[in-house]
């Protein structure tokens, strides 16, 4: 039985993942998402379901408004003496950890490790009785990239043990802009897995040596060559098993469609991990198409836990609201609730939609799909919309259907409507894998096409809001593919 790359057709930036025991744990970027830092389980490295969020809320009181593009970055999860910890990097704010014994569950309030602008891609490992952290650096904050940082820090995470970093990599030369950096260790030495180059055109850099402040040696272990799939960037090196066979995880980055995610086998050569298609160990690995299941778990896709490898958004409202719902800012209890319908107010608001913090959205997750929402009860500023840096969304505001067309540089534009007096309507939308088209009550207004584009760091979103304060009643949010991502 063979997996096809994508294994995950859905925008999960930076993943990093790790085996405890029989269960894989996966960990993404969220940025100014919320709630945030996903947390996908899987058996089998195929089939994965978003299970949890590391917080609901991010602790910063900015982050009340939309901020596109902070928030938190590449995360890393291990597993240490009984409790799982999520290190998240806040490029303004600094690092800051969280930790569980159940990852399903409870995550704990964030506290902060290091604080300050600049330090990103933090990943830890414990030697002994000692715990370090390796870090990247933001040009954009602190004035410089390309290289690698060491901080000593407590076997707990709770504080540094060293006043500042030590430089243990200088990548400008050989691999400039090298970020991403996660720690393993294998057969007496302590590797370092870092993307480099650039998240389109790059490749990955493997560190290593048995000393963990270096020095390190480096050799390009994955890299595009003729393969389809571009990058290959950020990810998690994991053991897969107790028999020593490995496997890498790691996004390419696909514009509109966001960063999505790559499953590669790994060989072992002279104690370097080659990853993905390895025809030349000296050449470093190709990324595959299609590959051999790792994991010989024959996962039944009619278990409701596993409902998730479709990645299916649809939402019946009838509870509560499904796990794919994000808001771009921290979210109050009074903008909605779900009770056999999601009632939607929002708040009053005069600024552009892509800084209206009480949307709800999510990420897309086909090559082709259609949506379509009912809002039985109209008493507000309502709409289904496409976000990107450009975004559009259809809206009945004011007894007068509308599309909008906007950008996150200047203002939004109307370029269509027309009187409407009824107080339902539905929303459709439809892509075909480059426009969105929009449409109600059934009439696509395919005139009217706009082309998807990626966000801040994000991929394109689709969604619905409701505003200025009067209650509307959604009653259903379908989401039905019509094809998926193959179209290498």
């Amino acid at each position: 039985m063979q997996y096809k790359n994508p294994i995950i057709v859905q925008d999960f930036s930076d993943p990093d993942a790790i085996r405890v025991g029989d269960d894989f744990f996966m960990i993404a970027s969220s940025f100014n998402y919320v709630p945030g830092v996903p947390i996908l389980h899987s058996k089998n490295l195929v089939d994965w379901q978003v299970i949890n969020y590391v917080y609901d809320k991010i602790p910063f009181s900015r982050f009340d408004s939309v901020v596109h593009g902070c928030g938190a970055w590449a995360p890393a999860i291990r597993y240490h003496d009984g409790w799982f910890y999520a290190i998240i990097p806040f490029p303004d704010e600094g690092i800051y950890v969280s930790k569980t014994k159940d990852p399903f569950g409870k995550w704990s309030e964030l506290w902060c490790l290091i604080p300050g602008k600049g330090i990103e891609d933090p990943c830890p490992i414990w030697i002994d009785d000692k715990a370090y952290l390796v870090v990247g650096f933001v040009k954009s904050r602190i004035g410089f990239n390309s290289c690698l940082g060491l901080y000593e820090v407590s076997v707990d995470l709770k504080e540094k043990i060293s006043d500042t970093y030590t430089i243990i990599y200088d990548g400008h030369n050989d691999n400039p802009t090298i970020e991403g950096p996660k720690f393993n260790e294998h057969n007496g030495y302590y590797y370092i897995m870092a993307p480099a180059g650039s998240v389109k055109t790059g490749w990955q850099v493997c560190l290593r040596s048995k000393n963990v402040y270096g020095p390190y040696e480096t050799k390009i272990v994955l890299l595009q060559n003729d393969s389809k799939i571009n990058g290959p960037h950020q990810g998690a090196l994991l053991d897969i098993d107790d028999n020593d066979n490995y496997a890498f995880i790691h996004f390419t980055d696909q514009n509109a469609y966001g960063r999505i995610v790559c499953l590669e086998p790994v060989e072992w050569h002279n104690d370097w991990p080659i990853c993905g298609l390895c025809r030349d160990p000296l050449l470093g690995g190709s990324p595959v198409l299609s590959h051999d299941y790792l994991i010989n778990i024959d996962v039944d896709h009619n278990d409701k836990n596993y409902l998730n490898h479709k990645y299916a958004l649809s939402d019946d409202f009838k509870e509560k609201l499904n796990m794919h719902w994000q808001t771009p800012a921290n979210r109050k209890n009074d903008w909605f609730y779900v009770n056999k319908g999601l009632y939607y107010k929002g708040y009053n608001s005069n600024e552009p939609l892509h800084l209206y913090a009480a949307s709800l959205s999510m990420k897309i997750n086909s090559y082709a799909f259609n949506v379509n929402t009912l809002v039985s009860e109209v008493r507000s500023d309502v709409g289904l919309f496409v976000m990107g840096m450009e975004y559009a969304y259809i809206s009945l505001n004011n007894k007068m259907v509308q599309i909008i067309k906007g950008s996150f540089d200047g203002n939004e534009e109307i370029i269509y409507k027309e009187p409407y007096l009824e107080e339902k309507i539905s929303f459709s939308l439809h892509f075909d894998g480059e426009k969105y088209y929009f449409g109600f009550n059934g009439n696509m207004l395919k005139q009217f096409e706009f082309v998807a584009t990626k966000g801040k760091w994000v991929g394109s979103r689709i969604g619905i809001y409701s505003r200025n304060g009067n209650t509307s009643k959604f009653d259903f949010f379908n989401v039905e593919e019509v094809k998926k991502w193959r179209n290498w």
